[in-house]
């Protein structure tokens, strides 16, 4: 089967390349206006499909499709923002042609108007679907999810790109195209306005038992499923989308150039496409992963929210893989019915299930407004489930319970490290010494009280919230230190991911770390804790095992 690309040697096009190239019984035709770039492409890339180099001019597609004669076209090529009155001409060829066609648009407007296609395309007996990417495929079939869960009123959707991915320059002018631009949005179930790149929230992406991302602002961002969605899903009265782009602060000047464009009535911010595209590739900082979040609340308080994690390059591919996924479906004989719509229902989650599956990419729910749970539970959401039966029964969380053991200790060996454990109630010297752990539920969540023969330690424990959200913040006295809780293993890792003096929040660099984890051996609850800082050093180390004292009522 003959796949055309438009684009594709560009970001999108050369990931999808990428993602088909394994199959034999493909033939990729990787198309551009520049033949040595996509020579190159071609050359580089080692591929069991046959891959060709192609020259192709969107604006003069008309003889490529007779040269070639693809069975399916997809356009990756973009800004579709900007392509104007000619902006289906693509389209029309396909059809024309009788060659099926998938684009990766995001652009609310040529997605909407696709349909106008359809009595065409059927005639044509060809398929033409647009939006074949992360908006309006994969949000449509995490809603169409979570509609099984509870009856939606308001949904709230937020991408989180990875820093280590890449801007494309055509993304970028799309961006600068609509910020500070009016918006259309469905607010309390009526028409309403946004302004693009000025309207801003906060977000943590954490799926159950994964490291979660750090906290991100994200801004509203032009997708078609602002206006696809409220057509679909009549019930949903309210509709938000953003992207949390970082660095922060490379975000927040996007920020300030969108809303100097709102208040002054400046012209398009397109033409600083250029500068901002070096700026953001050039600049990028922050962890090497990606996300996705969509969250939908109902009437009654509840709240369901989708969580995504990809690590690494990984999620730079989840745009391409909804045209990865219809184009192997295709060839399967599998293709989708003859018509030209909007790509809102073209796959369903099992459908991207299939094509993450062998990847870094993480999915799970989490649920507000149920019955009240352990602290625990609701921090670890579903993966508590998972949690090893001995550490799951130790934070059960439903009365205060006492549990005692062994541990064998390892003390600071430095006399600041000393000093540090002293004031907190770290053990401070080597030794094998009985240990006894109280756990008392409270309101806010749990006080845990440990002696180690004659030394006590007392820390508190709650959920956290807004910067903290999905976290486990533990408070020694001034210092709270907010840790992600990880499921991997078959251990729960505790893993430090911000910290406070008081109120002021304190340097990363300077953040407590230690490999910490608990584990089921043999049936009985396992500890190993090792607790250390940057300059300080070691400060305290022990391990050992707990059973619990029935004793206590």
């Amino acid at each position: 089967m003959k796949v055309l690309i438009l684009g594709g040697y560009g970001v999108f096009g050369g990931r999808l390349a990428e993602l088909l190239a394994d199959d034999p019984d493909l033939e990729l035709i990787v198309a551009g206006r520049s033949a040595g770039r996509a020579r190159d492409f071609c050359v580089r890339h080692e591929s069991a499909a046959t891959m060709t180099p192609a020259v192709a001019d969107r604006r003069d597609i008309e003889p490529v499709l007779a040269a070639v004669q693809p069975d399916v076209l997809v356009d990756a090529s973009g800004p579709f923002q900007e392509y104007g009155a000619s902006r289906y001409d693509v389209v029309r060829c396909c059809v024309r042609h009788g060659v099926n066609y998938l684009d990766l648009a995001d652009a609310a407007g040529f997605v909407g108007d696709i349909g106008q296609f359809d009595t065409a395309a059927k005639d044509a007996g060809v398929f033409v679907l647009s939006g074949i990417s992360s908006f309006p495929a994969l949000t449509s079939a995490v809603v169409h999810e979570l509609r099984r869960r509870l009856t939606i009123r308001t949904l709230s959707v937020a991408i989180a790109p990875s820093p280590g991915a890449g801007v494309g320059r055509n993304v970028m002018r799309a961006v600068l195209g609509y910020s500070g631009s009016p918006i259309e949005l469905t607010q309390s179930g009526r028409p309403a306005v946004g302004i693009g790149l000025v309207d801003n929230r906060r977000y943590t992406i954490a799926p159950p038992g994964r490291l979660p991302l750090h906290s991100r602002r994200f801004s509203l961002v032009e997708v078609p499923d602002l206006t696809l969605l409220p057509d679909e899903f009549p019930e949903i009265a309210n509709i938000w989308i953003g992207a949390g782009p970082v660095p922060e602060i490379l975000h927040r000047l996007l920020n300030l150039l969108a809303y100097l464009r709102w208040k002054l009535r400046l012209p398009s911010l397109s033409p600083l496409a250029g500068l901002c595209h070096r700026a953001i590739n050039t600049f990028r900082s922050g962890e090497h992963r990606g996300g996705m979040l969509v969250e939908a609340s109902d009437d009654r308080g509840r709240t369901v929210a989708w969580h995504l994690l990809a690590e690494g390059d990984d999620g730079a591919y989840i745009p391409s893989m909804a045209a990865e996924s219809i184009v192997r479906r295709t060839l399967g004989g599998e293709p989708p019915r003859p018509g030209a719509r909007a790509g809102s229902n073209a796959l369903t989650l099992g459908d991207y299930r299939r094509v993450f599956a062998g990847r870094s990419i993480h999915m799970g729910t989490r649920e507000l407004g149920s019955e009240p749970r352990s602290l625990f539970h609701d921090v670890l959401g579903e993966s508590f489930g998972a949690l090893p039966a001995a550490v799951r029964e130790l934070h059960d969380g439903k009365r205060t319970t006492v549990w005692r053991g062994r541990a064998a200790v390892t003390g600071a060996r430095s006399l600041t490290g000393r000093l540090v454990a002293r004031t907190f109630g770290f053990p401070v010297r080597d030794e094998e010494t009985e240990v006894r752990v109280e756990i008392e539920p409270t309101e806010r969540g749990e006080v845990w009280t440990r002696t180690f023969g004659a030394r006590q330690l007392r820390s508190e424990l709650s959920r956290g919230d807004g910067r903290d959200a999905w976290l486990l913040c533990e408070r020694f006295g001034a210092v709270s230190v907010s840790i992600a809780l990880v499921l991997r293993d078959g251990k729960l890792w505790y893993v430090p991911r911000r910290w406070r003096l008081g109120p002021v929040p304190m340097p990363r660099a300077l953040l407590p770390s230690g490999g910490s984890f608990e584990s089921d051996r043999d049936g009985v609850f396992a500890f190993d804790v090792t607790i250390a800082a940057p300059i300080v050093g070691h400060i305290a180390g022990y391990r050992g095992t707990l059973r619990r004292d029935d004793g206590k009522p």
